[in-house]
This record gives structure tokens, C-alpha cells and sequence, in this order.
């Protein structure tokens, strides 16, 4: 159910013969108008990044002042995230002021999920991260950043879903205090 009222005036498109409810772009045109802001932009950026949608084709069907909302959260998509956590994850800390880079290479270490000004590393971790040799994977990683003049955090799915502002804040403080070295 909408926040706030919404007349959609229908579909735009007719559903496709294996999906006899709606097309995406009215899913994600419906959700857009409807959704808060992480929800859309978490499954807007999930179908452009699979190539199942663009973003000139949903802006092209988000014409004049009542659908600013919804474009605003187009600006938002990027193509660097490897998971929804990271979309979100990047977001907020944008959101935050923070320089964000998507899945970046460091030697000896691998790809980490996002670097924060270009020294704090963030590794956003599902559920099998908890195994044990995932966890070794993860300290060895961990300290080869370190090793390497990085600092690196980790957060979980309910930090970053149910408390993203408390992770931010987070964040922040570990910016903060390098700045005042």
C-alpha cells in the first residue's frame, strides 16, 4: 500500500506471455512512485544491472513534477554494487558526504565491497560469511588491508537494513578521527 495515495492509471505496458501479471517496467514504475527510497532503488538497480531494464526507458515514462520522487531515485542507480547490501550500503554513505568506490581491486587482498575516501575499506557480509573457512578467508583479507595501510570494517545485513544510520554514524567517527591525525 502506497504512503500516500497514487493513482497509477493502469499498466503501460501489457504483461509478457510468461508473466501474465505486469511488465517489469510497471513493477518498477508502480514501485518507484510507491516504494520508500531503498526499496525502489534496490530493485531498480537490481534489473538495470541485469540488463532488463534502462534508465532512459523508465525516465522516458516518468514525464513532469509528479514523478521528481521517482526520477530522483534514478539518479541514485550505479552499476558498481555486487549485492543489495552495497547498494544500500553505498547510498547511505553517499547520501552521508562520503567519497564511495564500488567493488575496488587491491592487490594481495581482492576485491573489497566499498573504499571510503580511498583508506576505509567496508565489507558488507551475508550469512555465509559465518562459515569457518569463510571467516579465515575474511581475517587473512582483513589483516593483508592493514598490512597495506587500509582500514577495514565489517557490517551485516541487519546493520545495514534495520540500522544504516547507526552505521554511518560509524563510519563517520573512523573518518573523523583519521582527519585529525
Amino acid at each position: 500500500m502506497c504512503s500516500e495515495s497514487v493513482h497509477h492509471g493502469g499498466l503501460l505496458l501489457p504483461p509478457a506471455h510468461f508473466q501474465p501479471v505486469a511488465a517489469l517496467a510497471d513493477v518498477l514504475i508502480h514501485a518507484l512512485r510507491c516504494l520508500p527510497f531503498p526499496e525502489s532503488l534496490v530493485m531498480v538497480e537490481c534489473a538495470v544491472l541485469r540488463g532488463e531494464m534502462t534508465l532512459d526507458f523508465l525516465r522516458q515514462r516518468l514525464p513532469g513534477n509528479r514523478n521528481g520522487k521517482a526520477r530522483t531515485v534514478l539518479d541514485w542507480v550505479d552499476s558498481g554494487a555486487d549485492s543489495l547490501l552495497e547498494t544500500l550500503a553505498r547510498t547511505y554513505f553517499r547520501q552521508a558526504g562520503i567519497q564511495v568506490q564500488a567493488q575496488v581491486y587491491l592487490e594481495r587482498v581482492g576485491y573489497v565491497d566499498l573504499l571510503l575516501d580511498g583508506w576505509l575499506v567496508v565489507e558488507l557480509d551475508g550469512r555465509h560469511h559465518a562459515e569457518w573457512k569463510q571467516v579465515q578467508k575474511d581475517h587473512r583479507r582483513n589483516n593483508e588491508s592493514a598490512l597495506q595501510g587500509y582500514t577495514a570494517l565489517r557490517y551485516y545485513y541487519a546493520d545495514v537494513v534495520y540500522r544504516p544510520q547507526e552505521m554511518v554514524q560509524q563510519v563517520l567517527a573512523v573518518l573523523r578521527r583519521r582527519h585529525r591525525q
